[in-house]
């Protein structure tokens, strides 16, 4: 719990941190400003592999004054973004002929991208925090069978695809799988519903209602 609260703390931490060299950007280098806008209020997820990993990010587009250039306007933003301590790269991208200046600038694992161009007003930020996990990997514990041997239901037999378990046996009930580098994907077996796609949760099955091909699994059964 201690661990998921410092996590939590440094990721609210570079939120607040990325908001505030975003206002000073926005007002200096726009006009009209709305920071109502500005939404950087619940981390998001990042990256579903497990744990996930979270953090903030947005999207804000203003417009530069009218006298302003494209060029004047990331000079300035460059300007501002070294004096206050961040790693700063200038470019120039063609975009089917819209020439856009490019700022990008890094600290603390915190990133800023803006673009402006002479072919519009509007001067785009974008910003994220790094993506951090708030808690630790959890163990996968198998859920608990809701049925056993001892607690079938008279006339009925044990579900030959889960054992009894009721949930997925594929995923364990979780909806979800790991595949490469811890990532998660949807359980094929289950499509997410995290039940045993023969049972439906129940665990057991009606012996009497059981196809031939199903009654080859318990050889015990009078297969007439």
């Amino acid at each position: 719990m201690e661990e998921t609260s410092r996590a939590r703390d440094e990721l609210d931490r570079l939120g607040r941190s990325l908001r505030r060299q975003l206002v000073v950007l926005i007002n200096d280098l726009t006009v009209r400003v709305h920071l109502r806008r500005l939404s950087l209020d619940e981390p998001k997820v990042a990256d579903r592999c497990e744990p996930p990993r979270y953090h903030y990010a947005t999207v804000y587009q203003g417009n530069r004054p009218a006298a302003a250039t494209a060029a004047e306007t990331a000079f300035r933003a460059a300007f501002l973004l070294r004096s206050a301590g961040w790693d700063v790269t200038e470019s120039e991208e063609d975009d089917d002929g819209v020439l856009w200046r490019v700022v990008v600038a890094h600290q603390d694992g915190n990133a800023i991208r803006i673009l402006t161009s002479d072919n519009t007003p509007a001067v785009s930020f974008r910003g994220q925090t790094p993506a951090l996990a708030l808690y630790p990997p959890k163990p996968v514990q198998q859920p608990e069978p809701v049925r056993t041997p001892e607690a079938i239901t008279p006339g009925y037999v044990l579900c030959y695809e889960c054992d009894g378990l009721g949930w997925c046996p594929g995923c364990g009930g979780r909806g979800w799988v790991l595949g490469q580098h811890h990532r998660r994907s949807r359980c094929r077996e289950c499509g997410t519903t995290k039940v045993c796609p023969i049972c439906r949760g129940a665990g057991q099955l009606n012996a009497s209602s059981l196809s031939p091909y199903q009654r080859g699994y318990y050889p015990g059964l009078d297969r007439g």
